[in-house]
């Protein structure tokens, strides 16, 4: 994946880009429409990708995982083929549902231990089994295995879940570079900063992110019932510190 500017704005820091993946280029910044289970609810796929003109769709890790099921998109060829959509695609890795699954989830340094909304079924999601998910849904960009962090949440918790969020970005990293993919075409990781609403974590974990070099930088654990002005006070200082010449993704903020 390559990213490319088209422009930027001289009183501020907006800048406009272009993503170029294996399904085609994503102009940015852009919205992505958020199709759980592999399809936007409610909106015809005609209309989606011709009439709103979307360019990404978001996939759900979580839900794809336990229906469809990972055979079946195995069988299919990959997401893409599954649900027939031409364009990009990013998953997310299950650990926003994780996180709003509390009452029925356990973690731990190996991973998350959690029941299915569905049927109640036990599963495990392990850094390295969520990458193994992502490369069987066969999405362009993929997220790395994190803990979305409540708010409010207390700061020595904060530190903590931040700290394994780094651990098990590490093992995700390598994963990625352990495997292969499946569809033959070039697969994204994104590591993902977090922090809560605490300054000196969220620079502590966006130096981490920066560090790696990876194609692109997510930033979470906001919108998650934080004041607006805390969200926007965040969100700029990790864009400070992420590396300019990369994309950047806000998640759960549409």
């Amino acid at each position: 994946m390559k990213f490319s500017f088209v422009g930027r704005d001289g009183g501020s820091k907006a800048r406009a880009g272009v993503l170029h993946t294996a399904h085609g280029e994503i102009p940015t910044p852009i919205f992505m429409p958020v199709g759980t289970a592999g399809s936007v609810k409610a909106v015809h796929q005609r209309e989606l990708e011709h009439d709103i003109n979307a360019r990404i769709i978001l996939g759900n890790t979580y839900h794809l995982y336990l229906r469809p099921g990972l055979d079946i998109l195995r069988q299919a060829g990959g997401l893409h083929r599954f649900n027939g959509w031409p364009h990009p695609i990013l998953t997310d890795s299950g650990g926003y549902q994780v996180y709003s699954l509390s009452a029925n989830r356990k973690i731990t340094e190996e991973g998350v231990t959690f029941k299915s909304h569905i049927d109640g079924s036990s599963h495990f999601f392990s850094p390295e089994g969520v990458m193994d998910i992502q490369r069987a849904i066969g999405a362009d960009i993929i997220m790395a295995f994190d803990e979305c962090t409540p708010y409010p949440c207390e700061y020595h918790y904060a530190k903590k879940s931040m700290e394994l969020t780094h651990r098990w970005l590490s093992r995700c990293v390598s994963r990625v570079n352990e495997t292969t993919v499946l569809y033959g075409y070039e697969q994204s990781l994104f590591p993902i900063v977090q922090g809560s609403v605490y300054r000196d974590l969220r620079e502590e974990s966006a130096r981490v992110v920066a560090d790696l070099g990876l194609d692109g930088n997510a930033i979470g654990g906001l919108s998650v019932g934080e004041p607006h002005d805390m969200m926007y006070e965040m969100t700029d200082r990790v864009c400070d510190l992420l590396p300019a010449e990369k994309p950047r993704y806000l998640m759960g903020v549409g």
